[in-house]
């Protein structure tokens, strides 16, 4: 039986980190599916290539643009175009040159299912390797909702939506978080009839409600139909199709359906209750602040299995946490500041706390807020939906929240979240030189607002 010093088990965003730095340890890394995991090949990358394809054939439909345009591209056209890409893009899904950049870091890669047998031992296909650290960096997978007659047809997940040829006439999306909106605007921009059907009473319920309005008016104008507070009860074969009803008691029928209402931590058939730990279904390894698994020796999980902020910036940042510890070092992870983000157009980033979640926190916050067509920027680009709002707390004179949309705030959303982690005085932000002309702008008339707010406030002591 084989030995490594460290045995991970996944290869996504979380992994890398740690097989990349060994510093002379023996590494083995046991993936079931593609190396690099999901975010490279069926999430991340395609769709936002998907949706920068979108936006580019979309700008040529543009009054303001169309000029420079040589003519009109047909729907069915552009989005087989757009689908080269996308597959150029992510190597027609061939993980090649991700198994061999493992390699060559030295690496040992096992295809299959990983499993512990015993505390220090993994099973892989029948083969048994032993390890000195256990990583784990499994992934999630979707949520099947409870629909009645679910599996009298077949839906679409947003890896189907991402490796598909095929542009449906009409699609109904169930679930408006991220994924069901930057799919349903991808869809529809292509000139598909889609309905967005989402349970919550609106569209990102986790961000401002503000954030909901600017998104349902832009899908208005691609004639998306929206129905927040509504779920699907029961989906039925209709020809090629599916008809499906709602609570409302509104039946809606499409060529697809796409179930976006989520995913959950793939922590299931890992074994871990060969280690003494339970993990419930649909639930996530629970991890401490060093990402070392709770209740197991030298066992550590990175990314979505963890169920702390879902995103791919965040496992690979719990790989690199992990990295640190392995070499000896005390990492600790702070999840004060990571961004999220939505794709759209225009995109949504937020950094922190909402209004709402300060108040909750115990935060008597104060606000400010911008319009991205006050910045010069938005005239050079002819892009004028979006805003951005900041949340501070008056007390210690910080930024612990900010929203953008529009204007690329997934670009300079990095600032504020430095700004928040750093715990930068507000007086300083609001005195930092921002480019001329940027989008970045849009910060400064918010942030004297905060920085004059604050001193009013701390001189009468309000």
């Amino acid at each position: 039986m084989e030995t490594f010093d460290v045995v991970v088990v996944g290869s996504g965003p979380g992994s890398e980190p740690v097989w990349s730095s060994a510093e002379g340890r023996s590494v083995a890394v046991v993936e079931r599916a593609l190396v690099g995991g999901a975010c490279p090949y069926l999430a991340c990358v395609p769709s936002k290539s998907m949706l920068r394809s979108a936006a580019v054939w979309g700008t040529a439909a543009d009054p303001e643009f169309a000029p420079f345009f040589l003519g009109p591209v047909d729907p069915a056209l552009a989005f087989r175009q757009a689908v080269r890409r996308r597959d150029r893009a992510v190597h027609d899904r061939d993980d090649f040159e991700a198994a061999e950049r493992l390699r060559r870091s030295g690496a040992r890669l096992f295809r299959g299912d990983g499993r512990v047998v015993e505390p220090g031992v993994l099973d892989v296909g029948g083969v048994r390797i032993r390890y000195r650290d256990l990583v784990l960096v499994t992934g999630s997978v979707p949520i099947l909702p409870p629909i009645a007659g679910l599996g009298s047809i077949t839906p679409w997940t947003s890896e189907d939506a991402l490796t598909t040829s095929e542009l449906p006439e009409s699609l109904v999306v169930v679930g408006g978080g991220p994924v069901g909106c930057e799919l349903g605007l991808l869809f529809a921009t292509f000139g598909t009839v889609v309905t967005i059907v989402q349970r919550a009473d609106r569209l990102l319920p986790r961000e401002e409600p503000a954030v909901a309005e600017t998104l349902t008016e832009r899908l208005d104008t691609l004639d998306v139909r929206t129905l927040p507070g509504t779920t699907v009860v029961d989906v039925a074969p209709r020809g090629a199709g599916v008809h499906a009803t709602l609570d409302i008691g509104r039946p809606v029928d499409a060529d697809r359906l796409l179930l976006a209402v989520g995913r959950e931590p793939r922590a299931q058939d890992l074994g871990l209750e060969n280690l003494g730990v339970e993990v419930r279904a649909g639930a996530p390894v629970p991890v401490d602040e060093r990402c070392r698994v709770v209740g197991a020796e030298n066992v550590w999980a990175a990314g979505d299995v963890t169920g702390i902020a879902s995103y791919t910036h965040t496992a690979d940042y719990q790989g690199r946490v992990v990295a640190a510890n392995l070499r000896g070092e005390d990492a600790r992870a702070d999840y004060r500041a990571v961004p999220r983000s939505v794709y759209t157009d225009p995109s949504v980033v937020a950094v922190g706390h909402t209004e709402a979640s300060a108040r909750d926190a115990g935060i008597d916050p104060l606000t400010a807020r911008a319009d991205i067509g006050e910045t010069a920027r938005s005239v050079t680009e002819g892009v004028h939906q979006g805003w951005v709002r900041l949340v501070a707390d008056p007390a210690r004179g910080v930024l612990v929240g900010a929203t953008g949309v529009g204007g690329r705030a997934e670009e300079w959303v990095s600032e504020l979240a430095l700004a928040i982690r750093a715990e930068i005085p507000i007086r300083v932000l609001a005195d930092v030189v921002r480019p001329f002309p940027t989008f970045s702008r849009v910060l400064d008339g918010p942030l004297r607002e905060l920085a004059r707010a604050r001193k009013h406030s701390a001189a009468t002591g309000r």
